[in-house]
């Protein structure tokens, strides 16, 4: 009977210099291990060359490196690369590389499809298959870097984790990815470059305070119509937007970090003056900006992007309240990598 190895990226530095002090070898080589795991992605033990043979072999027994692999990658005309990302189990996740004159952005994904139930999103169509773990969150990111720098010269930049799934349904292995991605043993990243978006898990947002992380917090709202928000995302209906509010306060008054609020305006759906009015007085509870967001059709005839007379109706009620307000125009919307269309269209390579 053949015995499953373990997967040697799951255990801790700790407990990779324990394994070599239990196996009659120095505590030490758990450090160099560890160094070829993260920092030089190594993805075979025979990588690892100054590690000798016999141990080399030791770890080949005992243990297996579950990379991911990218199984297609697709180029937009704008410069968008986008991911399909094999996993170790043969499921299938997406992340995109997103260029800009001054910045590359990874956005990833932290589940294989998605726990919630948002209308207009193609990857709340798909079923959750499981959660991500840390090390494969990890992995995307550094295949991102690894193409920003061979594409566009210069390291990757920003992170943010708006793919597929929620984040905050896979909180503790979001949280040590990103441990992973700011440590000086992983890519030592600045968590201040690093944006978790959630569609409003209002007990989490709060365990984030509670937990003092220092990335930045996006929440996807497109609406602050208590019916309206029901309607297009229904399963808001267990967190409404009097929790959300004073779990956003929380945020804020233990972090002192201002809030994204990710907003889509769609025809017939927020395009009117109650819409606009209910998210300038929801934007005052604390200290935030607004990003508009295009809205990329998943060939449901209930979303249609809103006219620009609706978009610059939102653009003037907020700036005549002094709220921060950007347009965000979608990228990769000819490979399907843009905003809410990741969904797994791969799935079936090579299985």
């Amino acid at each position: 009977m053949e015995v499953t190895k373990k997967d040697i990226r799951a255990l801790s530095k700790e407990q990779l210099r324990d394994f070599f002090i239990q196996s009659g070898d120095q505590g030490f080589r758990g450090n160099q291990v560890y160094e070829w795991l993260w920092k030089k992605g190594a993805h075979d033990f025979d990588d690892m060359t100054n590690l000798s043979k016999q141990t080399r072999a030791l770890l080949q027994q005992h243990f297996e490196i579950r990379h991911i692999n990218v199984d297609q990658m697709q180029r937009s005309e704008d410069g968008t690369v986008k991911n399909a990302v094999r996993l170790h189990d043969g499921l299938v996740v997406e992340s995109v590389l997103i260029p800009t004159e001054t910045r590359t952005t990874a956005c990833v994904s932290s589940q294989v499809g998605c726990s919630l139930d948002c209308n207009f999103c193609a990857t709340a169509r798909l079923k959750r298959m499981r959660n991500l773990n840390a090390d494969e969150i990890f992995d995307q990111v550094k295949a991102i870097d690894t193409e920003s720098r061979a594409y566009y010269n210069r390291p990757l930049s920003n992170i943010v984790f708006m793919g597929m799934g929620e984040p905050l349904m896979n909180y503790n292995n979001v949280l040590a990815a990103i441990d992973r991605i700011t440590s000086d043993e992983g890519l030592g990243m600045s968590p201040k470059r690093i944006t978790v978006s959630t569609s409003g898990i209002s007990k989490m947002i709060r365990k984030m305070a509670d937990d003092g992380v220092k990335f930045k917090l996006a929440v996807s709202l497109h609406a602050a119509v208590e019916d309206i928000r029901n309607e297009i995302m229904p399963f808001t209906k267990n967190f409404p937007l009097t929790e959300l509010k004073q779990a956003l306060a929380y945020w804020y008054q233990k972090t002192k970090s201002r809030v994204t609020y990710e907003y889509v305006v769609w025809k017939g759906i927020n395009d009117h003056k109650q819409a606009i009015d209910a998210l300038v007085q929801f934007c005052k509870y604390v200290p935030c900006k607004v990003n508009l967001i295009e809205y990329n059709a998943i060939d449901d005839e209930r979303f249609q992007q809103a006219d620009e007379k609706a978009i610059n109706a939102y653009i003037a009620a907020l700036e005549a309240n002094n709220i921060v307000v950007k347009v965000r125009r979608s990228r990769g919307k000819d490979i399907d990598a843009a905003c809410g269309q990741l969904a797994n269209k791969e799935q079936s390579i090579n299985t």
